[in-house]
């Protein structure tokens, strides 16, 4: 019905730790890396914990 996703995709640069846009990670894979970040308000998605 409603369900929207608890987290987006993001990239950062793995030398200076910043945020880069994901169309540059994919041009530079070796010197960045991909994450799901979670969108403002949701903080921890209780990922890894037991239910």
């Amino acid at each position: 019905m409603g369900n929207k996703p608890k987290t987006r995709q993001g990239a950062r640069d793995s030398r200076t730790g910043q945020f880069i846009p994901v169309e540059e990670a994919d041009k530079r894979p070796n010197t960045t890396q991909k994450e799901r970040i979670p969108l403002p308000g949701r903080g921890d998605t209780d990922r890894g914990k037991k239910k």
